[in-house]
């Protein structure tokens, strides 16, 4: 997500680069605007955009020495792009200085609109300062919802990502009942997007690029199942956690589909 984030904000016309493990040379007509040297990464930068898996590596990225917060002497803003559990995501203020303001900026929309600029962000944190960061939103995104105050996007986030979850598993298994019953896959996918069965993967199978695939741990998958737990982590006192806690099961559980 993070390489077509930033071709969005290069396009724009922003001053943006890029940091990650991986040599610079993967990424193409990035290249030139990436890194894997934190410290060029962080001299003079004033606004940073995470976008990285997960807790572990959230940690890492920020908080490992010789990480963000050591090297961006200069740092004003800090969004978390990335989708965590609300807990830890509020967790965070805490632990970070107080003259970084930070925002909660957790994404949908899946790679293929993050390389369109189309991306919908929920956003939490203080008007002001979203308001400054407006145009960054309107480069990468095709929509910004301001959910509340800081902690509010990313569990704005999670709860939007049980519903896409639950899309997920119920239309990789009405299309095996399909397959099974004799009915064309594009003719169910059609009747799906103008009927009441809509919904996002259905609507855009052919393009969300892990619309077939089986779940590993490693995939866009993964990454679904983890969003599912970071709901139920901040599930309200006494809510009935059982769907989620067996939509995370048959997230796990999906096969490829041909």
């Amino acid at each position: 997500m993070g390489a077509p984030i930033l071709g969005a904000l290069l396009r724009a016309g922003f001053d943006a680069r890029g940091l990650d493990i991986r040599p610079p040379a993967e990424f193409g007509d990035l290249s030139a605007h990436m890194t894997t040297d934190i410290a060029a990464f962080c001299d003079g930068l004033r606004i940073a955009v995470t976008v990285v898996r997960d807790i572990d590596q959230t940690e890492t990225l920020l908080f490992a020495p010789g990480g963000l917060l050591d090297n961006a002497q200069k740092l004003e803003v800090l969004v978390i792009s990335s989708t965590l559990s609300p807990r830890y995501s509020a967790g965070l203020r805490d632990r970070i200085p107080r003259k970084i303001t930070l925002i909660d900026a957790p994404m949908s929309g899946a790679e293929v609109k993050a390389k369109a600029g189309t991306l919908s962000f929920m956003l939490g944190g203080d008007d002001a300062v979203l308001d400054r960061c407006a145009p960054l939103f309107a480069a990468m995104g095709a929509h910004s919802h301001r959910m509340g105050p800081y902690g509010a996007g990313m569990q704005a986030k999670v709860l939007n990502n049980l519903l896409a979850a639950s899309n997920t598993t119920m239309t990789r298994l009405v299309l095996d009942w399909a397959d099974q019953a004799g009915i064309d896959e594009a003719a169910l996918l059609s009747l799906i997007h103008t009927s009441s069965g809509q919904n996002w993967l259905a609507s855009g199978f052919e393009e969300i690029e892990f619309a077939r695939k089986g779940y590993t741990p490693e995939n866009s998958l993964g990454i679904l199942k983890k969003d599912v737990e970071s709901a139920l982590d901040a599930a309200p006192e006494r809510a009935d956690t059982r769907l989620p806690e067996l939509l995370a099961q048959m997230v796990g559980q999906l096969k490829p589909r041909p």
